[in-house]
């Protein structure tokens, strides 16, 4: 939190009725305030940024990132957040825009993602025309409750590419915190082999991606990161980067009606929107260097999983349980 929150003084509380007026209250995600606030008290919701570590949140490793939101959440797109405000209202100066360029070309090409895990590689199948990445959420994540507005589990999400595109070869990407344990599958998920022509568990996104033809998402971050690499994406739900005139939309959302480049969107959602802090120094720092860290780290680990990482996991499954 002081690392995020730098340059204000930070206090922890238990209750709302401890904050006095004219501060503002830090909430982590949608959870619920507890109790009444003073007039004048501001809330702010935090989330993990679109380019963390190296590993998984879930498996309590640092994040070099987080969102700070005075209107709302990225994710909810029942109204507009901070980010919207920026996408739908910020002029892009041609420099930004050159700096957007040279980001996101820095993550195609070291393969970045927003948790950078190993993985096995994967193979194109021979012959296979078209070839539709759909990747899973965990689907007690609030970017489904308040971003999917008509569908909201794994499985109905492949029932309704498989009834789309009966002749594409589907592959199907259970969420890293599932196949880790320290998630529960989705509702009926156990049957995603019926409908998938092939599920990848242990695939990194970065490798997948510039193998497929398409990516079709509830809400997924992998909608944004197929964008990123110039690869179609169809959104079943209203995740952030919807609506600008980059995606195929089946649930639009009305409100968002400007045109935005790509570099316009990577501008707004990785430069403007998120704090970062340095992974070696812990002070407020640039997603450039955040990259730069992250590949140091990357590179430190090594591919796969360790087994004191695995160790700790089944500690973690005990002690906070698989929700």
């Amino acid at each position: 939190m002081r690392r995020f929150l730098a340059g204000s003084e930070v206090t922890f509380v238990r209750r709302a009725e401890q904050v006095p007026p004219g501060a503002a209250l830090a909430v982590w995600g949608y959870r619920p305030i507890p109790g009444r606030l003073a007039d004048g008290v501001r809330v702010l919701r935090l989330e993990d940024g679109f380019l963390r570590s190296v590993g998984l949140g879930a498996d309590l490793i640092r994040p070099a990132s987080w969102v700070v939101d005075g209107r709302g959440m990225y994710y909810d797109a029942r109204r507009p957040s901070d980010l919207e405000v920026i996408l739908a209202e910020r002029v892009f100066p041609p420099a930004l825009l050159e700096r957007a360029r040279r980001l996101r070309e820095a993550i195609v090409a070291g393969g970045f993602t927003k948790y950078n895990l190993g993985g096995g590689a994967w193979r194109r199948p021979a012959g296979a025309r078209h070839v539709i990445l759909v990747p899973g959420q965990v689907e007690s994540d609030a970017s489904l409750a308040y971003g999917a507005p008509a569908l909201r589990t794994n499985i109905a999400l492949l029932r309704a590419v498989r009834a789309a595109n009966p002749g594409a070869y589907v592959l199907y990407k259970p969420h890293p915190d599932v196949v880790a344990g320290l998630r529960a599958p989705g509702k009926g998920e156990e049957a995603a082999s019926e409908l998938a022509d092939e599920l990848v568990g242990h695939s990194s996104m970065a490798a997948l991606l510039p193998l497929v033809d398409e990516v079709q998402v509830l809400t997924s971050l992998a909608g944004f990161e197929a964008l990123l690499r110039g690869i179609p994406v169809t959104c079943h739900g209203q995740p952030f980067y919807c609506g600008w005139g980059l995606t195929r939309d089946l649930v639009p959302l009305d409100r968002r009606s400007r045109r935005l480049s790509l570099d316009e969107l990577v501008a707004g959602t990785l430069i403007l929107y998120p704090r970062y802090a340095s992974l070696e120094t812990g002070r407020p720092t640039t997603p450039e260097q955040v990259l730069a860290e992250l590949r140091a780290r990357r590179e430190r680990m090594g591919a796969g999983v360790p087994w004191w990482r695995t160790a700790f996991r089944v500690l973690l499954r005990r002690v906070v349980g698989v929700r």
